[in-house]
């Protein structure tokens, strides 16, 4: 059976790329340039990536601020309108119900970016504690496009009309939107991304997405513009230690664990998990996310277990790799695991059973890939 597909299905066949289920989606994981080369073109020119698969929502109503306050760990609802902010949501218990980024117009009117896996079950957990503000699902009809790397800007820049013409895109700070005419296309720009690089996120009308997508690629062929597919965007990620749902986070897992306390605000007032969220600050934490990294050629993947063999058999498992992955703009392989908070101090040992083979790694602290 087809898997669903994105408006810009076609130009992916259409420039040969390797199509794969992605939670339903048949989404490209490659170009023939190869994972490699995309990934250097976004930390050296400018890469291309549909994301159109992300759910979209707006929230309206004269109590949105309230209510998004509510459902958010961050102060999204004190945000300044124009800005996005990233934020968790949270069950009672503090699991995470996902990582999404909310995008304020006014008190009153929200857009809010969700994970594609999770687009069902969040706007299902939304609308349980919407208490009269309305929720209108846009993902069906919304295309999104990621314009990254450090010729980004100044590529979405030069196509864009706005207000005053060009030069307002490339003002724009980091985390803020605006409307705008990018290659004849009426977008919501947001300065924004999943790779750890410089650029936009481009959101625009199913209908509009090619002819943006094709704009794009002839405006940035000077810039040696590669578009991009899931591979890259993993291993862009991975580098910059952005987490990952279903890896790195998920319904058992807790904003404080993995290591996104600056997106929890527990002086703003109550949100949905916050009392949770304060009790384990105040025991302490069992567990926290580490990266890692492995000077050998091993490569640690997602489930292998973090293991102390000075213990006694039968209790050696200490903690799970959530990610992990060759190092592409770093050295060595690298990755995240759950350990428990004394093996995580940067500098630590670690020993990752990789498939029978112990293999020794390095806790690293903060992102394994810096932007200039």
């Amino acid at each position: 059976m087809p898997g669903l597909r994105t408006p810009l299905h076609d130009a992916h066949k259409a420039l040969g790329a390797r199509m794969i289920d992605f939670g339903g989606w048949d989404m490209p994981v490659s170009y023939p340039a190869g994972t490699i080369k995309e990934h250097k073109a976004v930390r050296e020119a400018v890469g291309l990536f549909d994301v159109s698969h992300m759910g979209e929502a707006w929230l309206r109503g004269p109590r949105a601020t309230e209510v998004v306050g509510r459902l958010t760990t961050n102060d999204v609802g004190g945000a300044a309108p124009g800005k996005a902010v990233y934020t968790l949501l949270c069950r009672p218990d503090g699991g995470i119900v996902d990582d999404c980024i909310f995008y304020k117009r006014s008190n009153t009117e929200y857009f809010v970016i969700v994970n594609a896996s999770n687009t069902a079950k969040d706007l299902a957990w939304m609308r349980e504690h919407l208490d009269g503000v309305e929720l209108e699902d846009v993902s069906a009809a919304t295309a999104l496009i990621a314009v990254q790397g450090p010729k980004a800007v100044a590529l979405v820049d030069r196509m864009a009309t706005t207000g005053s013409g060009r030069g307002e895109l490339a003002a724009m700070t980091s985390f803020s939107f605006r409307d705008a005419t990018v290659g004849g296309v009426a977008c919501v720009a947001a300065r924004t991304g999943y790779t750890g690089a410089d650029g936009f996120e481009l959101a625009c009308a199913n209908d509009d997405a090619p002819r943006l997508w094709a704009a794009l690629l002839e405006a940035g062929a000077a810039d040696g513009v590669q578009a991009c597919g899931l591979g890259a965007r993993d291993s862009l990620r991975l580098e910059s230690r952005l987490p990952l749902y279903g890896n790195d986070l998920d319904d058992t897992t807790s904003p404080l664990e993995a290591g996104l306390g600056w997106a929890v605000k527990l002086e703003k007032g109550d949100f949905l998990g916050r009392d949770a969220l304060v009790a384990q600050k105040a025991s302490g934490l069992r567990r926290t996310l580490a990266g890692f990294r492995i000077d050998d050629r091993a490569i640690a993947r997602h489930g292998y277990a973090v293991v102390d063999r000075s213990r006694p058999a039968g209790d050696q498992v200490i903690g799970t790799v959530t990610s992990g992955g060759p190092g592409i703009c770093v050295s060595g392989s690298i990755g995240l695991a759950y350990v428990p908070p004394a093996s995580a101090t940067p500098g630590a040992s670690l020993t990752i059973d990789c498939r029978g083979k112990d293999v020794a790694a390095t806790v690293v602290k903060g992102k394994f890939y810096k932007r200039p």
